[in-house]
């Protein structure tokens, strides 16, 4: 399967973002979908993930702030970024993952999508 982040770009700390994550193949059955991102310098950490039946978990530093969301008919994994902070500035990916922890069970990441957040 191959997935492909979306939606990045530049926006002042406060604002708000909507990621896509469109698959290739149908995403009904892929139990656990994930976002992570990558910050410059830093290591690939779990924003978070979503389960088939819709359960999701979140980091602390997003819980609140984020949301993912899955839309089977169309394929696609959403991450809705509101009041967002000039930490949150990274590469964003998504991936397919272990629904209990949110680890991804793939090595393989695509291409991701920037996210800047500055004034």
């Amino acid at each position: 399967v191959q997935l492909q982040a979306s939606g990045g770009g530049l926006v002042q700390p406060g604002g708000s973002l909507r990621l896509s994550c469109a698959a290739s193949v149908t995403i009904i059955d892929i139990n656990c979908m994930g976002w992570y991102r990558q910050a410059p310098g830093m290591q690939r950490e779990l924003v978070g993930h979503i389960t088939r039946g819709g359960n999701t978990n979140y980091v602390d530093s997003v819980k609140g702030r984020f949301t993912i969301a899955r839309d089977n008919a169309k394929n696609t994994v959403y991450l809705q970024m509101n009041n967002l902070k000039p930490e949150d500035t990274a590469v964003y990916y998504c991936n397919v993952c272990n629904g209990l922890t949110g680890l991804p069970l793939r090595t393989y990441w695509g291409q991701g999508t920037l996210v800047t957040v500055s004034s």
